[in-house]
């Protein structure tokens, strides 16, 4: 569906992936055709990756945490910026099993999308599980609210 929408209406599409770890790039670069679509994918697992390959400025990320919608709109934003498209989606989270925090429990995820020349529409999701489901579920979701943004 995805695919389609994109190819339909001419869009290339970019992601910035935090806790998913490529998953969401490598799902959309396993359909044949993808790179009549498909730009480009960042994994940017640190928060010197953000800040160094997203332009994601590092005091944000101090003050509001990387898994925060602030940093995740900034990453969505540095993404459509440099693959210079028209779509792009970042995902930034806590899949556990360690790592969470009061602002952020293990299963909390901040997602971002933006079409260029509209607004970011962030949201967060809280998965359970385990690690593999919340990644999962993260990829899963990303990938129907990419579809529901070209609609």
């Amino acid at each position: 569906m995805l695919a389609d929408r994109c190819l339909t209406q001419g869009l290339r599409m970019a992601v910035a992936e935090s806790c998913t770890g490529g998953w969401l790039a490598k799902c959309c670069t396993d359909l044949p055709g993808s790179s009549d679509w498909f730009e480009c994918g960042w994994v940017t697992y640190s928060n010197e990756a953000k800040s160094q390959s997203l332009g994601v400025d590092p005091e944000l990320i101090r003050q509001e945490g990387a898994v925060s919608q602030a940093v995740v709109e900034a990453m969505v934003v540095g993404a459509l910026e440099r693959a210079q498209c028209d779509l792009a989606c970042a995902v930034s989270g806590v899949a556990g099993p360690s790592g969470g925090t009061e602002r952020a429990p293990v299963g909390c995820v901040w997602f971002a999308f933006l079409r260029a020349g509209r607004e970011v529409c962030s949201e967060r999701r809280d998965f359970s599980g385990g690690r593999d489901a919340a990644r999962r579920a993260s990829v899963l979701h990303a990938l129907r609210r990419l579809a529901e943004e070209i609609s």
